[in-house]
């Protein structure tokens, strides 16, 4: 029998007012009205708990926890220039992490085939541990791969984020670790500033930080090879127990926060890719909502990413093997050999 996918939501999300940022209720709002249209592909729609306390102070430290708490409140504020609290903000944030950390729950459970997709606000890869920024409180993703890891039992996980902005804070909480392989594809130069090549993570953690940057203008070709070439194999080699996507869709031609190019075709392929060698690991996989700022692309983008989880879809991406690939294979083959055995040419 097929494991029914996933998706987690939950309506505190659109009480989290962030005063006409980008980051706004309507990303949701028309993403909902986009979803409704596809019936949301027939994924089991599950409303978020909201995350505990335990399992948040995992990652964050007690203090960062008690300070949103207060801001909230208070009424709300502005914490930086990207990143403001209302009322229901800090409601919003307990369920955006909650979500992802029921999704990981429930595909840990399902086990092999199993895929699904946490779509909250406020998005999280940008906030570190003691910290909140670029429009993020919690780091929702950090906190359910950290829960899969020390509750769960698991020991290896992969982080994919296609966010166009570096996810400096996920990045940041497992620098240090083996337990997380973090692959990184973002615009650079750009906010937040962090994410070179050279930037391979620390200690027990030295090459499990994988950092991907392209150029503005970077569109489908490049971002496919990325994945399928470089994230692809890297999965082979680390073997992890479930694989993670940080679904941000600000990398779309359209999103006015950067300038890149890729598109709903893009991200399919992406998704499609990353089905395949969670199918053939015989792993979970799981998506979680970071940016996209262009709300009717961010909600095209979603559903294809939804629909390309589904059993049955198949890529067979015509892109060459992209100069970045390349020069990131051998790069990486200092901490990686396999990638630099039978290394593809641009």
């Amino acid at each position: 029998m097929a494991l029914r996918p996933l998706f987690l939501e939950h309506p505190s999300s659109l009480e989290h007012d962030t005063a006409g940022d980008p980051e706004s209720v309507e990303r949701l709002l028309v993403l909902h009205e986009e979803l409704e249209a596809h019936s949301h592909f027939g994924y089991e729609r599950i409303e978020s708990p909201a995350v505990e306390r335990a399992v948040l102070e995992r990652v964050h430290t007690a203090a960062h926890v008690d300070a949103l708490a207060r801001i909230a409140q208070a009424g709300g504020g502005r914490i930086d220039a990207d990143t403001v609290m209302s009322p229901g903000s800090f409601e919003a944030a307990l369920h955006s992490a909650g979500g992802a950390v029921e999704l990981v729950r429930r595909l840990v459970q399902g086990g092999s085939g199993q895929v699904g997709f946490s779509a909250h606000r406020p998005p999280g890869h940008h906030a570190i541990a003691e910290r909140a920024m670029g429009f993020c409180l919690f780091n929702n993703i950090a906190v359910a791969a950290r829960y899969a890891l020390d509750e769960l039992g698991l020991k290896r996980v992969l982080i994919l984020d296609w966010d166009v902005h570096h996810g400096n804070g996920t990045s940041d909480i497992f620098w240090e670790s083996d337990e997380v392989l973090m692959i990184s594809i973002h615009e650079w130069p750009l906010y937040p500033g962090s994410g070179r090549a050279c930037e391979v993570g620390g200690g027990a953690g030295r090459g499990y930080t994988v950092n991907l940057p392209v150029p503005p203008g970077t569109g489908d070709p490049v971002y496919v090879s990325l994945v399928r070439d470089v994230a692809l194999p890297l999965a082979r080699a680390y073997a992890p127990e479930l694989i993670l996507i940080s679904a941000g869709y600000d990398a779309h031609l359209e999103d006015p926060l950067a300038d890149c190019a890729v598109t709903e075709a893009g991200f399919a392929a992406m998704t499609t890719l990353m089905r395949e060698v969670a199918l053939e690991l015989s792993l979970p996989l799981g998506c979680v909502l970071e940016g996209g700022y262009a709300v009717h692309a961010l909600a095209r983008s979603v559903a294809v990413t939804m629909r390309s989880l589904l059993p049955g879809m198949t890529s067979e991406p015509s892109v060459p093997v992209d100069r970045l690939a390349s020069q990131a294979r051998l790069r990486l083959a200092e901490f990686w050999p396999e990638l630099g055995q039978g290394a593809p040419d641009d």
